[in-house]
């Protein structure tokens, strides 16, 4: 089992600290020559997220499931989180015990403020005008897959592994139901990558644990974001309804992600609100007949 020095732990905490734009041009020390022409020689290496207990649980299946000898675990931030970076260690953790004949290779941080910025915070009044409804938890979601490709791309197309699911017991979440899904493997598959979703049909928190073969509390032991749960009502329900939010996507977050993630692989840093202005001036705010 590969275990990481001292030193690189505290170097993936301060970019998780700093938070830059970190999607491509990775520093040496996180993401040398040696290393990714080794990572461009396995055939069977997958880029797994690191999360909570379902990101875990869909690496450990998708290795059941496909039959990969190599996982690059990688940590997208998003400016929301907060807690211990420590679970993160932790959750790398416990992916290595649960597979240990698996390659687990050295954690990637990576992110942009910026872009997360331009699909969920720079324009809310616009984008509630145009749909009637706001929640950047669909944004967030399609970013953080988003981001991701561009590393996937470069080291020779490999899959992305997802943890997301369209049912947690009795809960739905609305970034992830099977529409949403399906437009976040979209915008990846536009690239000629993968977007694999090995829980998507688990419905149950216990098959989570069933997988995971530990006792792991849902969202617990974990880092935590800000906004979560923003889109339900105090009762807990959820007024939006799938018209609104596939139109959202379909209209702007999407072709705001693809427009932002073909600047990236064409090696420039995008305008990223810029991108996201354009888009959003050419949409029609609702009941519009113009």
């Amino acid at each position: 089992m590969q275990s990481f020095s001292s030193t690189y732990k505290n170097q993936l905490q301060e970019l998780f600290i700093n938070k830059s734009d970190l999607v491509i041009d990775f520093p040496k020390w996180l993401l040398s020559d040696q290393s990714i022409e080794n990572y461009r020689s396995i055939s069977k290496l997958a880029l797994v997220e690191i999360a909570g207990r379902d990101s875990i649980a869909a690496a450990v299946k998708s290795v059941q499931e496909y039959g990969f000898t190599d996982l690059l675990p990688t940590y997208v931030y998003t400016g929301t989180e907060y807690g211990p970076w420590d679970t993160v260690n932790q959750a790398l953790l416990r992916l290595k015990n649960r597979l240990p004949k698996v390659r687990v290779h050295p954690l990637i941080v990576l992110g942009s403020p910026d872009f997360w910025k331009a699909l969920n915070g720079a324009f809310i009044s616009e984008l509630s005008s145009i749909y009637g409804f706001y929640t950047p938890c669909i944004g967030c979601h399609l970013y953080l897959h988003a981001v991701r490709i561009p590393l996937a791309l470069f080291l020779s197309n490999i899959p992305i592994i997802s943890g997301e699911r369209e049912r947690h017991d009795s809960s739905v979440k609305i970034n992830q139901i099977p529409e949403v899904l399906d437009l976040y493997k979209s915008l990846t598959e536009t690239f000629g990558i993968q977007l694999r979703l090995p829980l998507r049909k688990i419905t149950r928190g216990q098959e989570i644990e069933t997988i995971l073969q530990m006792d792991w509390q849902e969202n617990k032991e974990q880092l935590h974001c800000s906004l979560s749960g923003n889109y339900r009502l105090v009762d807990g329900s959820v007024e939006m309804n799938k018209t609104q939010v596939v139109r959202y996507l379909n209209e702007f977050a999407v072709p705001c992600s693809e427009k932002i993630v073909r600047e990236y692989i064409s090696e420039k840093i995008p305008n990223h609100v810029k991108i996201a202005k354009q888009i959003i001036q050419n949409l029609k705010p609702v009941g519009s007949t113009q």
